[in-house]
């Protein structure tokens, strides 16, 4: 195998090329720690995937073990179809980018990016072209003699960014590259990443515990909780229909209410929630929870409050709690309000400060929260001391 690229994986019978990195059973333990328990992954080619989660999910370990720095107790890991379980990393065909930027100080900056190709011995004229042309993606082209001394944070990170994609690796592992960045600069860095990333066209695994990092710039989002996958798909997906307790918390903020199964009609289901009241919910996402106990969900900015001596919105068709404000807070395009519900929920409610209407709902007052049931999902109930 030549050490400037891994081999490639010929398409399966379908004609269609297997996954571009596939981890199928794998293990790390630290002692008698399981930092990530056999662990199936497949990561499809030129797409932006996010491993998000917590500190000590087994985020960074799985990254670590794609890129070879890692051995996994148990389990393969491939490239393209290809084992590189047992490869060392300089011979996979990934390259990292790390929280520290690790430059070396007293070369420019076209040095720095184009150190690995003469490591290769790849020809002058073709560095000189591809270092010119990895600076132009990163918009950095007029600084190429600067050294890394002379330059800010975020301009270091994208020297970083062009040394490892020069390379052309099959895919760019992102350890948490934005964490050392103010929030402006993060910010700027994850839609500069995003359109970098649909330019070069190569996968991207990118490693955090932010999820509006991993929301603004993944097509994909696997959620990890104690070395396992609680749950992948889109930002969408995850946001709109979590299925577990943690990824519902996770992502964004989420009421979550005991409830017990009364009937079902169709595409429909009817829940008695918060004492006495009745809720519907799509059918599909009561099947996706299993069986055992289930907490119904709405987040905070699907809610309406309304004044509950104004008419119920019940005859709508929309699921209602009915409770009084005990705490609203002005927060500029909106207004968080804290409703305790009549069976002794506190529920938070997101009001955009669109018009007149709410100034009056107040701590005290008596009020209805509703929303559309299609806003309703569904997750299996959790012990008070999960992970």
């Amino acid at each position: 195998m030549d050490e400037g690229r891994a081999a490639q994986a010929p398409p399966d019978e379908s004609g269609i090329e297997t996954a571009d990195i596939t981890l199928r059973g794998v293990t790390k333990r630290f002692g008698d720690q399981a930092a990530v328990d056999d662990l199936d992954l497949d990561i499809p080619r030129g797409g932006f995937f996010a491993l998000l989660g917590p500190s000590g999910c087994g985020k960074t370990t799985t990254l670590r073990m794609i890129g070879g720095f890692e051995e996994p107790t148990a389990g393969t890991i491939q490239l393209g179809g290809v084992d590189v379980t047992d490869v060392p990393p300089h011979k996979r065909d990934v390259n990292t980018v790390f929280q520290s930027y690790a430059l070396f100080p007293h070369m420019t900056v076209e040095k720095n990016v184009a150190f690995g190709l003469e490591r290769k011995k790849v020809g002058r004229d073709e560095v000189k072209r591809r270092v010119a042309e990895a600076l132009d993606l990163v918009e950095l082209g007029a600084l190429a003699r600067r050294k890394p001394g002379q330059m800010s944070g975020g301009q270091q990170q994208r020297v970083a960014l062009a040394r490892a994609l020069v390379n052309r690796p099959r895919a760019l592992l992102l350890d948490e590259p934005l964490g050392a960045l103010d929030l402006r600069l993060r910010k700027q860095l994850q839609l500069e990443l995003s359109h970098i990333q649909r330019e070069v066209g190569i996968t991207f695994v990118h490693v955090t515990h932010d999820q509006e990092e991993a929301m603004t710039m993944a097509d994909t989002i696997a959620v990890m909780r104690a070395g396992k996958i609680d749950q992948l798909g889109t930002a969408a997906e995850l946001y709109d229909t979590p299925r577990t307790e943690f990824v519902a918390n996770f992502l964004g903020s989420s009421n979550l209410i005991d409830a017990s199964l009364t009937g079902r009609e169709g595409d429909m289901s009817t829940f008695e929630a918060d004492g006495a009241a009745r809720l519907t919910v799509p059918s599909a996402r009561v099947d996706a929870a299993g069986r055992g106990p289930v907490r119904i969900g709405v987040r905070p900015e699907k809610l309406a409050l309304h004044a509950a001596d104004a008419g119920s919105p019940a005859g709508n068709g929309l699921n209602v709690l009915l409770g009084h404000v005990t705490d609203a807070s002005f927060l500029g395009v909106s207004t968080q309000y804290v409703v305790r519900t009549d069976g002794g929920a506190d529920i938070q409610v997101f009001a955009q400060n669109a018009g007149a209407g709410l100034e009056q709902l107040g701590p005290g007052r008596r009020v209805a929260a509703s929303w559309n049931p299609d806003h309703t999902f569904v997750v299996s109930k959790e012990s008070e001391h999960a992970e």
